[in-house]
């Protein structure tokens, strides 16, 4: 069993419901290659953005099995975003998340601009992502926002579920 203490984030000012989500370029990694995508050209419709610590962290591990677990890619588009490098991407799809993209932001300029930056205790200058997930509609409106208030903090999959239902029926 891992031993870890519970940590309280410091409160943020992070995208909402309501707020349209902030347009960014980055790499975007699917299964087979990756190529600087646009937010803006990829939402289309029902999008889940998920937003995760580096590849490999137990919480990125855990959003992606959950997406697995509900089937949310069948419904709608899922794409995630950490700081991790394409090549790590690449890596976590061909283990889990399958149908799933992922942005690639190691500068953490787009988890600045969301309001989602955390700072990883004792690692000077590495910045992350806290846990969120934003259920956005074909204009990038929020219509879900869950962003993590403490480490580790995991969304309510059965409240995104909902939401889910809501937003593609």
């Amino acid at each position: 069993m891992v031993d870890f203490d519970v940590v309280s984030l410091p409160e943020t000012e992070h995208v909402a419901e309501g707020d349209t989500a902030p347009d960014f370029t980055r790499p975007l990694v699917d299964d087979e290659y990756w190529e600087d995508r646009a937010l803006g050209e990829v939402v289309d419709g029902p999008t889940l953005l998920l937003f995760h610590p580096m590849d490999g962290a137990f919480q990125g591990t855990y959003l992606y099995n959950t997406v697995d677990d509900h089937g949310w890619a069948d419904d709608l588009d899922v794409i995630g975003l950490s700081i991790s490098t394409p090549y790590a991407h690449k890596r976590l799809l061909a283990e889990r998340a399958d149908g799933v993209r992922i942005f690639s932001d190691p500068g953490a300029g787009v988890i600045e601009e969301y309001g989602l930056a955390h700072d990883i205790d004792g690692m000077t200058g590495i910045t992350e992502s806290r846990p969120a997930v934003f259920l956005l509609d074909a204009d990038r409106t929020v219509e879900f926002a869950w962003v993590a208030s403490e480490h580790p903090d995991f969304p309510d999959a059965e409240a995104l579920d909902d939401a889910v239902e809501r937003l593609v029926d």
